[in-house]
């Protein structure tokens, strides 16, 4: 198995305002995708709770996320139960610690199980989404997809 490993340092005085970009309906939109909602039950509910499914919808398809693990300013883990076929069964953990000025967000996106291409443009494309999350939380404006950077397409 492989994983896709990324450290990003966002300039903010706790991990709390990064914690909630990444468990709620709100914070999630203005980061990753303006195509984001609960699977079931209240749509746009407060934070993402243990055992909801979120789902991701991007112009060439989508994901859908269950959530393993949230403990408010440490650490989300989500588990891919729908998507492309080699990220089915993955989890992405985000663990959040403070460092000085900044929150360290320390990503993984764990359990490839092998490193092909479209892995490798994953890697590039979570690097330039946590860029978004950071530019969120610290200036209030992110670039989720559809206004994402674009590197190519999927496959």
């Amino acid at each position: 198995m492989v994983d896709i490993l990324h450290r990003v340092g966002v300039r903010t005085s706790g991990p709390e305002k990064v914690y909630e970009a990444l468990t709620t309906v709100e914070g999630l939109t203005g980061w990753w995708t303006v195509d984001t909602r609960w699977a079931d039950g209240p749509q746009g509910r407060g934070d993402a709770g243990t055992g909801g499914v979120l789902e991701f919808r991007f112009p060439v398809g989508g994901f859908d996320m269950e959530v393993v693990e949230s403990r408010p300013s440490e650490r989300v883990c989500w588990r891919v139960v729908d998507g492309p076929e080699e990220w089915k069964g993955t989890t992405i953990d985000w663990d959040l610690h403070q460092n000085g000025e900044y929150t360290i967000v320390l990503f993984r996106h764990q359990g490839w199980k092998e490193p092909v291409e479209f892995m490798h443009h994953c890697s590039t494309k979570w690097g330039s989404f946590l860029m978004s999350l950071k530019s969120l939380v610290e200036t209030g404006a992110g670039a989720p997809a559809p206004r994402d950077v674009q590197i190519s397409d999927w496959h």
